[in-house]
């Protein structure tokens, strides 16, 4: 708990049970999972712990503000939730099994930033998904 405590205070939170929580549930999720908030509040109800949803909602808000967390909209209406890296990525979503593949490819890196100096542009950040399906056998 106290790694969870630094790094709330690191981002000016205070430090509260429902923060040390989502906190701990991040982390423990790993770099490669993608959490949503309903995942968040029916994990924290199955722990027995007493916190709402708005409060769920509230704590992804700070986080997000806080640079903790990064928010993803990978289909119409749903947010998940990755814990921020220094690490750029991009994403493959599965739109047959919804499975979010993080990857990473140098090529296509550079090209993207040859794309935006071939239009007189600096990329300043980007976002990258790629939506696909299971192949047919």
């Amino acid at each position: 708990m106290a790694t969870q405590n630094l790094e709330l205070k690191k981002v000016g939170l205070k430090v509260t049970l429902p923060r040390v929580k989502i906190l701990q549930m991040f982390e423990a999720a790993g770099e490669e999972d993608h959490l949503s908030a309903e995942d968040i509040y029916r994990n924290l109800q199955d722990a027995g712990e007493d916190v709402g949803l708005a409060t769920v909602y509230r704590v992804l808000t700070q986080f997000e503000s806080a640079g903790l967390i990064v928010k993803h909209h990978f289909d119409d209406n749903h947010a998940v939730y990755e814990i921020a890296t220094e690490d750029h990525h991009d994403h493959m979503v599965n739109i047959d099994t919804g499975e979010v593949i993080e990857f990473s490819d140098e090529i296509i890196e550079e090209r993207q930033k040859q794309i935006a100096i071939d239009h007189g542009l600096e990329i300043v950040d980007h976002s990258l998904v790629i939506y696909a399906k299971s192949k047919s056998k």
